[in-house]
């Protein structure tokens, strides 16, 4: 086969879509695409070479793509490799513009799809150009400042609906990258790894954003799939590295994510050359954590689990992946997991996690089966193969399918319906048939018994549908399956019902799913005749007696529903006629499920059903709209499948039923005809679908009752008429196959000589599907010419007299006529050859040519005859011509001319929407029944048949890069004249066809929009309001078109923007029309939101053209179009130059139209605020604005309106960017910097130990070490504080206090460098000197820099500017405004201090001011002047910081509740990315004395704020700041006030979020928090000695002057230190378990145990606390620390404290498990834990271990094994001391004894093994409750335990109360029954 095929072809084909090779028509298609594959490589490469990127590279390069939707990958390895290559080059041009680069991006990920077909060694691509392409757009410096508008980044003017819009398309050109970087992932060389882990490792800052970017950058760049050899280079070189910094991650940062999916992949890639063992615990710890499950009864969650969580289908690849091999660990641990969980799949829980459950239940078996077929059927690809040791074996795979099996069967009846379940049933069922169905089977045959649960009914259904190809196909592992298929097809038949709509549909579809599989022949013969039949087989021959049964009680089924939805019985007379959406869906699946049955049947059933639905449709008389529309679908279903048989039947029924009505002539003339009349002609049109040849036999009939019936008066009469004659020419000219059957050939063949029963469930094979095509023959074609010659002819000549003015005709009459116009242009389209007409010159200028691709669709055209399209065409225009001025009000004439001008332009028998709708469900019903494990196409026949027909189609709606001719420009205009008409409904019709036809035709819409344009121009006088709209809604488009407003070319946008402005001017505008305020509002959005940059530069590097002359030169076929010569190239290049010079020009042309109609008086505010947003949008990063247009922008920034003033902020500060003098850079080698501040430290260090009181402890051994070995020794990977690094960390006694220290101080400004390792070359700025000059003169200044100049030195510019600055805008809703900090940061940066000045006193008045907008503006002010000042010479600086800290102090001082956020953000805005050597000022200024009381409360945690906003944003940098912050701290956390606490606590979290357990990390010289928490313990000893209650203490007002004892004030303490616990919580990055141990002991005193929200805040936050910690991940070496914690805890006195262990314990076995299951002794210390507090003497204590106990053995942490059993059943024996009697008088003896306590343990025990399975029957469980029930009589509180429990059983167990009864003996059940319904139960 591929022999044959590269000999014609002249190459090897890569991989062409085998469909192909089944079109009627194949033999044509091979010199067809190496004719279109040779006019691409040349008209792609020329286009290249040329330099002309638009039109010619893209134009060819969509044409590229079209050609592999139409043959695949069908070119030599050879051009594949160059066309990646080329593609390649062209993505990653630096100046492409978006859009462009988007389109090219997306073909070249489709050139790379099919990874198998190219190896390493084929094609190695560079990973840099992409890295920089990525960073560029997603990391773009210039966007937020409006520089660059990237598709669909966020827009200033949006509402929130759009903004929903804007995620998805925002995300498109993130996606499209990401897929791009992975598609090119495979082919990066072997030394990428290595370089990618030196460009991103000095990024790994685990406090910075960075570390997001660098581990995200990693994710998706790193290679995973290098061979075996090449290890070493790849994973090898940062496996280590990475797993271990995961491991030690334990609070979900947002990074976990992109980790936990690179693994994945690399696990995935990897099979078998990795060991996971070590981590798999922690792998299943982390992802049953992730799963965010409900655990305990009062959990709090911390909010950062919630959204990190990890993404399911990461976990499913990671675990899929590690499956099998020798260890065999993973199964067991998911096991365990789905163990630990299925009780959540229960159909009676619910919650938010729910949906990720499902997701991972339904994604894991898809998962494996995907692994197994690359395992086993998958072709060999260059890919490394998995080594046989790790391959899944037979026993993995039953092992996992168990275990998935009963989550699935709980998950069927799950609230998410059960389409999740069935998936998965679907791939478990063919991995192990034997295992899934019958548990299926079990639940399916009870639930189409009952009468009273549809949902069960419709979930079993659903699942067996699923299931349905592995049971009907038996095979070794589940050989009796098929015999359970008539059983079910039978007891399904009772779904059919018409009062049950979702049970009908499923009904259908589980109908039509087996039939497909099923041949429905009756082979009871074959017992007689054939001796070599299996015992399966003979059962299923003596079944399939009773198909014939099924069929016709089927059709009585059919029958009812039809009755009971006829109109007359749903409807009142007033309603609509029409379907409604339910009854339409109905319809489609009868006659679905019909015709497949129907298709499936051997003869002799076929010829009983016939006979049965023709006495049927005959007797009786149905209406048109439902219920005859119902039968006339289930007659054609006959007719198709066997039309000889059919027709005879029909036909000439039909024909002599009408015209025996029709032999009066009055009849024909009667608005309602008879309901006989309109059924017969209802049900013949319907007949008539059927192949053409087998019409023909009835031609003279069928013509005899047309021309009777096409002119009936009656609508509805001649609508049927007119579908009768659509069908006829469709069935005489279409090609199409003419039977889905699933075997070739049919059934029609003796039993004797082939059993239909070995062909059930059979795939079809795609190499012998011998396709019965319906090819027209002659005599079809003429026929079909007759009829047109007969119909169509009198019909248009009628309607050109009637439009010359020659013939009057009634509207109703020409409506008449259109509608057989209509209906013969849909009937025999594809007769008719395209439009005729003169291609229209000059639209684009191009050097390459630009012409259609025409594709052979298997029709001749006949040129002999007339075309009728054209002639249809000329009457069309003429008539529409003649009503538009004669009864413009004829609106339904102007809808069917409209659609015929539609379909005049667009249809050749098929339509697009149908197409779409066809392919959707082709895939629904592919992805429902394919077979995904052994793949190959191995789909049923009829599937494989529709897929060559949909090929079929595609090549006939093909249509991209038509040529646009002088016809079209003519039905365009005409189109543009109806969308611009009088009435609505007709202009919306018309601009839908408008816009299909403007993204059919090459280039059309730059010759269509001056036309729209002159409606909207001002001086055109006679426009309409009618018309002005509809011109606006053509430039607005719809949502899925073009957008002529908006098209991304300099010379569309310089006509239509302006137009759009000026339009204000016009006389049809009104603003008082609602709808047309409206239409601008959207017109100016949408531009809003389809705007990207337009490209300036179109320039081509050389290196694409190397790549293009290759392509010229290699493979076949080889191109015909000549290589361009010199001169050529030299005139493109030229072209090229003057496009780039074109579109500055016009740049600038546009900007001063906009700026032209801003200066016009008359131009409404509307309008005004249009064309500013234009404007804005017109801002670049690569060309700066011109002159005029900055002045105006800047005057603008004292607009009287709100938004002109606000866009002017915003574009004032990118102008502002692009006026910045570029800053000098100098590569620096960090090792030198270290060298050469390595002597500055000995003696910073010294120095520290001396003087300062603060005793930093350091570990000197280290110390010495790294000082005297320099740098070398640190070259190992080791992050954190060292000594290379050290010279970047604040130092007061060495700060630049003087111009000199200032110049030699190396600044390293990003907060990243240094921390993890230096990059290596550092980019630094060059010394002042050889930088920009600061404070020019105005005459050294640009010319827009001068314009800004003046403004901003003018006072009075100033005054009114500030003024607009601290209006309130929304109040209580302003917050401080990043776009006013970019604007005055750009200020200060450009222009140094020359503004302060004037802008001083306006600060300080400000500062003293304590309005919220007033402080606002100037918090402002301050953070752009900090950041502005980055470049400033020393004594700038230094003056500034002498005018702002007086500033600051003041506005501390005054600091409110409505501004203390507003401040916060400046601070931190004017920290970020700054080195804090340079801001010295500052922090000195924020430490003085935070916390002073002055001001009260609120102040000092203002001030707090303030300060951690700053200190937060420094990092690592600052360990001296953090050091005395805390030192200053530590005496004030007694602090009285909460909000003070509170805001020490978020304080302290940030002190000691540096302290990190992360690998290769050095500790760090920030304060640590184990020395804290010591000195802490010490201050909180007095609480834990006594054992009262710690009350919370509340201060009195007199108190102040005595002293408090050390209990209160540590009580105190306590508070705060619980703030800063609960702070952490979700912040650090590992949590401080052995120091957080020592606190336990004094929380679980203090928590409460009851939930009542009134008490007080110590004990709230206590709780708290606790949960938080609970949840807490922990590494194994800390499991022992925390049991013995809790182990002595257990023994205390208080019995809350007691209880609360138990709690404590289960939400932490429950997010530790499998690092607990790893660990046996932690799991004895645990089990004995849990045992001892079941004896406590306390009833709650002993309630709740039993509650814990029963949920660990819920979730298999322990399992009930013999010991545990007897344990118990020896403690219930326990006797109890006799009653004595009591005098009445007497107290009541209210200590239980000790014996009662040991007999409560024992039934608790008992109780809790009972509660731990609460939806099945373990086998040991009846005798426990025979156990139990003894005690039922026993004393309080044993009693109220068992009664309980029952009850408990009871409620759980009675949904499947039959099932579960079979485990119980006569006997038991007898007592059990007793129990449950006894009195006692009611007590």
């Amino acid at each position: 086969m591929k022999k044959a095929q590269s000999d014609t072809l002249g190459f090897a084909p890569q991989k062409d879509i085998v469909y192909n090779k089944l079109l009627p028509y194949a033999d044509r298609l091979d010199a067809e695409s190496n004719a279109i594959l040779s006019k691409i490589k040349g008209n792609l490469s020329r286009a290249v070479q040329l330099r002309e990127i638009w039109p010619g590279v893209l134009f060819w390069t969509r044409k590229l793509s079209t050609y592999m939707r139409l043959y695949g990958r069908k070119f030599s390895k050879e051009d594949h490799v160059l066309f990646i290559k080329l593609l390649y080059e062209l993505v990653t041009i630096s100046e492409l513009e978006i859009s462009m680069m988007q389109g090219l991006a997306r073909l070249l990920i489709n050139l790379l799809k099919k990874r198998e077909l190219l190896s390493r060694e084929d094609l190695e691509l560079p990973w840099r150009p992409l890295y920089e392409l990525h960073d560029r757009i997603l990391f773009s410096k210039t966007e937020h400042l409006g520089l660059n508008w990237f598709p669909n980044s966020p827009r200033p003017r949006s509402s929130s609906k759009l903004i929903i819009l804007k995620l998805v398309q925002r995300c498109s050109v993130e996606s499209v990258l990401k897929t791009l970087v992975k598609s090119c992932r495979p082919y990066f060389s072997e030394s990428a790894t290595q370089e990618m882990l030196d460009e991103w490792r000095p990024l790994l800052c685990p406090f910075d954003v960075t570390m997001q970017r660098a581990i995200s950058y990693f994710e998706l760049f790193l290679p995973t799939t290098l061979p075996p050899e090449q290890h070493h280079m790849g994973f090898k070189l940062w496996f280590d590295e990475m797993i271990s910094l995961w491991v030690s991650v334990q609070n979900l940062p947002s990074w976990e994510v992109h980790l936990v999916s690179l693994f994945a992949r690399l696990a995935n890639d990897n099979i078998g050359y990795i060991d996971w063992d070590p981590y798999i615990p922690k792998i299943f710890t982390r992802i049953l954590r992730s799963l965010n499950l409900p655990v305990g009864t009062s959990q709090m969650m911390v909010p950062r689990y919630v959204t990190n969580a990890y993404d399911i289908g990461h976990v499913v690849l990671w675990v899929s992946s590690l499956l099998g091999g020798p260890s065999k660990q993973t199964q067991a641990q998911l096991s365990g997991l789905f163990n630990s969980i299925t009780s959540f799949f229960h159909p009676s829980n619910h919650g938010r996690w729910l949906m990720k459950l499902m997701k991972l239940l339904q994604r894991l078996p898809a998962s494996v089966v995907r692994r197994l077929h690359r395992e086993r059927y998958r072709k060999p690809t260059w890919l490394t193969p998995i080594p046989e040791s790790h391959k899944l074996t037979e026993e993995d795979i039953t092992n996992f399918v168990e275990s998935m099996m009963q989550p699935v069967l709980l998950a069927m009846f799950s609230k998410t319906g059960s389409l999740d379940a069935a998936q998965a049933l679907q791939n478990l069922a063919l991995m192990r048939p034997e295992l899934v169905i019958p548990p299926v089977l079990e639940k399916t045959y009870p639930a189409l018994e009952t009468l009273t649960e549809p949902h069960q009914l419709t979930a079993t259904l659903s699942c067996m549908i699923g299931v349905a190809r592995s049971l009907v196909s038996g095979g070794q592992r589940f050989p009796e399956g098929p015999t359970h298929m008539l059983p079910l097809l039978m007891r399904a038949l009772p779904g059919v019902d018409p009062n049950d709509f979702s049970k009908c549909m499923i009904t259908f579809q589980f109908i039509a799913t087996f039939v497909t599989l099923v041949p429905l022949v009756d082979c009871s013969s074959a017992l007689h005749e054939r001796t070599d039949l299996t015992e399966v087989e003979r059962e299923m021959c003596s079944a399939s007696a009773e198909f014939e049964d099924f069929v016709l009680q089927f059709m009585d089924r059919c029958f009812a529903l039809i009755d009971s939805s006829t109109l007359e019985q749903t409807r009142e007379e007033t309603e609509t006629e029409k379907m409604t959406h339910l009854e339409s869906l109905v319809e489609l699946g009868l006659s679905s499920t019909f015709s497949t049955i129907l298709t499936q049947c051997s003869l002799d059933i076929f010829k009983v059903a016939l006979v049965k639905v023709f006495n049927f449709a005959t007797t009786n008389i149905f209406e048109t709209r439902v219920a005859g529309r119902m039968v006339s679908d289930m007659c054609r279903a006959a007719s198709k499948c066997n039309p000889a048989e059919s027709l005879k039947m029909f036909v000439p029924h039909c024909c002599n039923a009408i015209n025996q009505i029709a032999v009066n002539e009055e009849v024909l003339n009667e608005e309602e005809l008879d309901k006989e009349l309109l059924w017969n002609l209802q049900l013949l049109s319907e007949v008539s679908r059927v192949d053409g040849d087998k019409i023909l036999p009835y031609r003279s009939d069928l013509v005899q009752i047309l021309q009777l019936t096409l002119h009936l008066k009656c609508k509805q009469g001649y609508t049927l008429a007119c579908n009768l004659l659509h069908h006829i020419l469709r069935s005489t000219v279409l090609i199409y196959p003419t039977e889905y059957c699933s075997m070739p050939g049919g059934f029609h063949q003796p039993i004797s000589d082939y059993l239909p029963i070995k062909d059930w469930g059979r795939p079809g094979d795609l190499w012998n599907l011998d396709i019965r095509w319906h090819v027209p023959s002659v005599e079809e074609t003429s026929f079909a010419f007759y009829l047109l010659d007969l119909i169509l002819q009198p019909e248009l000549q009628r309607l050109q007299r009637f439009a010359q003015g020659e013939q009057d005709m009634s509207r109703d009459d020409v409506l008449q006529s259109l509608t057989i116009v209509q209906h013969c242009l849909l009937g025999a389209g594809t007769l008719m050859p395209p439009l005729k007409g003169e291609p229209i010159p000059e639209l684009v200028q191009s050097m390459v040519n630009l012409d259609e691709t025409i594709l052979y669709t298997g029709i001749e055209y006949d040129a002999s005859r007339e075309n009728y399209r054209d002639a249809v065409c000329s009457v069309m225009r003429l008539l529409l011509q003649y009503i538009l001025e004669h009864s413009e009000d004829d609106t339904k004439s102007l809808f069917s001319i409209i659609k015929i001008i539609s379909d005049l332009l667009h249809f050749k028998g098929s339509h697009k929407h149908e197409f779409d709708s066809r392919w959707k469900s082709f895939n629904l019903v592919k992805k429902s029944m394919e077979n995904r494990l052994h793949g190959r196409k191995q789909h049923i026949r009829a599937l494989l048949i529709d897929r060559v027909m949909l090929q079929h189609e595609l090549r006939k709606l093909t249509v991209e890069g038509c040529q646009y001719r002088s016809i079209h420009q003519e039905l365009m205009r005409d189109l543009l004249r109806l969308s611009t008409s009088t009435y609505s409904q007709v202009r919306s019709r018309a601009q839908n066809v408008l816009f299909t036809a403007l993204g059919t035709y090459n280039f059309c819409c730059r010759d269509l929009i001056p036309h729209v344009l002159k409606f909207l121009n001002p001086d055109n006088s006679s426009v309409t309001q009618q018309q002005f709209k509809g011109a606006l809604y053509c430039l607005l488009g719809n949502h899925s078109g073009v957008c002529l407003a908006n098209l991304h070319d300099w010379e569309c946008i310089t006509l239509t923007w302006p137009a759009i402005v000026r339009s204000g001017l016009s006389t049809a505008m009104s603003l008082e029309k609602p709808s047309i305020v409206r239409l601008f509002d959207d017109l100016a959005d949408k531009i809003h939101r389809q705007y990207e940059t337009i490209g300036m530069d179109f320039s081509i590097p050389a290196e694409c053209c190397a790549v293009a002359k290759q392509i010229m030169i290699t493979g076949n076929p080889l191109p015909e179009e000549p290589v361009p010569s010199e001169e050529e190239t030299a005139e493109g290049v030229k072209r090229q130059e003057l496009k780039n010079s074109e579109s500055v020009q016009k740049y600038k042309h546009l900007i001063g139209d906009l700026l032209d109609y801003l200066s016009n008086r008359n131009m409404p505010w509307k309008f005004e605020h249009i064309s500013i947003g234009f404007l804005s949008l017109l801002l670049r990063d690569d060309h700066e604005l011109p002159p005029p247009a900055v002045m105006f922008f800047v005057k603008s920034l004292n607009h009287d309106s709100l938004y002109v003033r606000k866009v002017a902020i915003s574009a004032v500060a990118g102008i502002l960017k692009q006026i910045k003098r570029p800053h000098k850079k100098v590569p620096v080698d960090p090792s030198e910097l270290c060298k050469h501040h390595t002597f500055v430290f000995s003696c910073v260090f010294v120095y520290k130990h001396d003087c300062l009181c603060l005793v930093l402890i350091l570990d000197l051994k280290n110390l010495d070490l790294s000082l005297l070995g320099g740098v070398k020794e640190l070259s190992g990977k080791v992050a954190g504080d060292r000594a290379d690094n050290q010279w970047l960390q604040y130092n007061s006694s060495s700060l630049p206090r003087t111009q000199q220290d200032w110049d030699q101080c190396v600044f390293v400004e990003k907060t990243h460098w240094g921390y993890h390792s230096w990059p290596r070359k550092l980019m630094m700025y060059a010394p002042l000197e050889e930088q920009p000059k600061q404070n020019l003169s105005r005459d050294e200044m640009t010319e827009r820099e001068q314009i800004i100049f003046d403004h901003f030195s003018d006072p009075v510019f100033i005054n009114q500017f500030i003024e607009f600055l601290s209006l309130e805008d929304r109040k209580g809703k302003d917050k401080f405004s990043p776009r006013r900090f970019c604007l005055f940061k750009g200020l200060f940066r450009n222009f140094s201090d020359a503004f302060l000045p004037v802008l001083q006193p306006h600060m300080e008045r400000l500062v003293a001011d304590c309005h919220e907008s007033k402080q606002r503006c100037v918090a402002e002010i301050i953070s752009g002047l900090i950041r502005g000042c980055k470049h400033w010479s020393y004594s700038k600086v230094e003056n500034l910081w002498e005018l702002l800290c007086p500033l600051l102090r003041i506005a501390l001082s005054n600091i409110t509740i409505e501004t203390y956020a507003d401040w916060g953000t400046c601070i931190a805005t004017a920290c970020e990315s700054r080195d804090p050597r340079k801001l010295y000022w500052l922090f000195e200024l924020l430490m003085e004395s935070p916390v002073n009381g002055e001001g009260g409360s609120f102040v000092d945690a203002c001030r707090l704020y303030v300060l951690q906003g700053g200190l937060a944003q420094q990092e690592w940098r600052v360990p001296e700041l953090l050091h005395r912050l805390l030192q200053y701290l530590e005496p004030k956390l007694t602090q009285v006030y909460k909000n003070v606490r509170e805001r020490i606590g978020s304080v302290l979290t940030y002190i000691f979020m540096i302290d990190v357990n992360l690998p290769f990390t050095q500790p760090t010289t920030s304060p640590r928090i184990s020395d804290f928490t010591e000195r802490i313990l010490l201050q909180l000893k007095p609480l834990n000695e006594g054992d009262e209650e710690i009350q919370n203490h509340v201060i009195e007002e007199n108190e102040v002057g005595g002293v408090q004892d050390e209990r209160t004030q540590a009580i105190k303490l306590l508070k705060t230190v619980l703030k800063w616990l609960i702070a952490s919580a979700g912040r650090s990055f590992s949590t401080a378990v052995p120091e957080q141990l020592r606190l336990l002991p004094l929380l679980f005193k203090i928590a409460p145990v009851e939930n009542d929200d009134s008490y007080d805040e110590l004990k709230r936050d206590a709780k708290t606390c606790l949960s938080l910690m609970s949840q807490g991940l922990l590494y194994p070496e800390q499991i022992p620390m925390v049991l013995r914690a809790l182990q002595e805890i257990a023994g205390s006195s208080s019995w809350h404290a007691r209880y609360t262990v138990l709690t404590y314990l289960q939400i932490m076995v429950f997010y530790n498990l499998f690092t607990f299951m790893s660990d046996q002794k932690a799991v004895n210390d645990v089990r004995s834990l849990v045992i001892q507090l079941l004896e406590d003497e306390q009833l709650e204590v002993r309630e709740m271990a039993a509650t814990t106990l029963s949920g660990f053995l819920q979730c298999n942490f322990l399992s009930m094994d013999a010991p545990m059993q007897a344990h118990f059943e020896a403690l219930c024996k326990t006797s109890l001391p006799k009653k004595r009697k009591r005098e009445l008088g007497s107290i009541v003896d209210t200590i239980p004894s000790a014996d009662l306590v040991r007999r409560h343990a024992g039934v608790l025990g008992l109780s809790a093994c009972i509660l731990s399975s609460p939806y099945d029957v373990p086998t040991w469980m009846p005798q426990l409750l025979m156990d139990l029930s003894a005690h039922l009589n026993d004393t309080q509180p044993i009693e109220m335990t068992v009664k309980k429990t029952l009850s408990n059983f009871r409620r759980t167990h009675h949904d499947n109360w039959q099932q579960h009864k079979q485990q119980f003996t006569d006997d038991q059940l007898l007592v059990l029954t007793d129990l449950l319904v006894s009195p006692c139960y009611y007590a």
